[in-house]
């Protein structure tokens, strides 16, 4: 049973900064593309970064780009995203996801992931 352990969320302040972990169990971590998704109230679940599964290849959405950096520790199965000038805007549940396909490149998709942390809630107050 793979599981993915979410922390680091909590409240902050506008242009302030935090860093969430998600350790992940079983021997595949290192093979396996990686990525943060979000949800704020309301609102659909959203991709926000995505990882190889070298750490070699990155992606961002466009409303983090610059301020959000997404990394990986393959020998300590954890996947990190560092959030930096954090708005208002950033507020939601943060989800880490472990990808489907292994030596993948990682996804937008939140179809490309089959397993799910239960999410780390980020406050952003103003």
């Amino acid at each position: 049973q793979v599981q993915l352990v979410e922390s680091g969320g909590g409240l902050v302040q506008a242009g302030g900064s935090l860093r969430l972990s998600c350790v992940a169990s079983g021997r595949t971590f290192r093979w396996l593309p990686m990525g943060w998704f979000r949800q704020a109230p309301g609102k659909e679940r959203e991709f926000v970064a995505s990882i190889n599964w070298t750490g070699g290849s990155t992606a961002y959405a466009d409303s983090v780009k610059g301020r959000f950096t997404i990394s990986r520790d393959n020998a300590k199965n954890t996947l990190y995203l560092q959030m930096n000038s954090l708005k208002p805007e950033d507020t939601a549940v943060y989800y880490c996801a472990r990808g489907a396909r292994q030596y993948g490149s990682g996804s937008y998709l939140a179809t490309e992931y089959n397993y799910w942390g239960q999410g780390t809630q980020v406050t952003v107050s103003s």
